[in-house]
């Protein structure tokens, strides 16, 4: 017998949480569109520059991807979709994650062949009010105003992401979170060549090239994962979430249950599962059925689509042994 929650939308408690999620997310696009129009202005022949440019260029796809999934994953099931719509977070996780390394390995090859070719990039001066002015200096005044508003925004969704069970969102905070090193290493080319240096431009290119791959890697990774429908992980150290073995538990303890198996997988932010139990009285009635059923959708907001199944073994279905 399967039980699924009718309300599409997350508990009311959660609705606030997903409204201060999506207000930063505004910020957040808002202030990244600045950035990149204030880097492409300044960036010159700076490969580090342009490399920065670039991965904050693609970092505004996490935040229109959330903004974009946040419309759509509560409408209802119909004869087309009749899991309903939750899974697009794991689509717009994908895509995005998709994008970061696709995106990485250009700029690595880009770095790689500047770093070969010996490019050797100029930083000229401006004039303002009859002052000569570096251009460097300006271009590391906006690579720190890349990163700690940046910072700040992804301190502030990352709990959000946690109670949510967001990976979007939370691989979103994130990146903004660890922005600094990009703008480190970024003004740190800018000052190699100012020194002379001219091979520190391409090669903290290359660094921050590598960064984004290994980000997009793990990222591309875990969202395959989800979408062969591994088990729930939580979003932060991705190890198994632990509410499957309470959910366990406490099927084990209905005094009808001899021996049971949980097995869910991620829709989004939700779960959808089966619950195989080996009864002990053959006669078991559907309203005791239906009764478990209600205890499970209430047990925790994140259990969406449930299914209780008697059988007489669990061997078919035991994976976790």
């Amino acid at each position: 017998m399967t039980k699924v929650n009718n309300n599409y939308e997350l508990p009311d408690h959660l609705k606030l949480v997903l409204s201060k999620a999506k207000k930063l997310e505004w910020i957040s696009l808002l202030y990244l569109i600045s950035v990149v129009v204030l880097m492409y202005l300044t960036m010159g022949s700076s490969q580090a520059m342009k490399t920065a440019w670039l991965e904050d260029a693609l970092s505004l796809s996490p935040s229109i991807s959330f903004l974009i999934a946040s419309r759509i994953y509560s409408k209802g099931p119909n004869k087309d979709f009749p899991y309903g719509y939750h899974r697009v977070f794991s689509i717009a996780f994908l895509t995005g994650s998709v994008a970061l390394f696709a995106m990485g390995a250009f700029l690595c090859i880009d770095s790689a062949i500047a770093l070969i070719m010996k490019d050797r990039p100029t930083i000229g001066t401006i004039s303002i009010s009859d002052t000569q002015i570096w251009m460097g200096w300006i271009m590391i005044v906006v690579l720190v105003y890349s990163a700690i508003p940046a910072m700040l925004l992804g301190f502030k969704k990352m709990p959000l992401a946690k109670r949510l069970h967001n990976k979007i969102l939370y691989t979103d905070a994130k990146t903004q979170k660890a922005d600094y090193m990009t703008a480190l290493a970024a003004i740190v080319g800018v000052l190699g060549v100012g020194a002379g240096i001219w091979w520190a431009d391409s090669a903290t290119a290359l660094f921050i090239s590598l960064s984004v791959i290994k980000d997009g890697y793990k990222n591309l990774s875990e969202a395959i994962k989800d979408l062969m429908d591994r088990h729930p992980v939580h979003v932060a150290d991705k190890t198994k979430d632990d509410l499957l073995d309470k959910i366990t538990n406490e099927v084990k303890q209905w005094v009808w249950v001899e021996d049971a198996v949980v097995r869910f997988r991620e829709h989004g932010q939700v779960y959808f599962g089966e619950i195989y139990v080996v009864v002990i009285d053959d006669d078991i009635s559907s309203s005791e059925i239906e009764q478990a059923l209600e205890k499970i959708k209430d047990f925790h907001w994140k259990i969406h689509d449930v299914t209780i199944m008697p059988v007489r073994s669990l061997l078919p279905y035991d994976y976790t042994k």
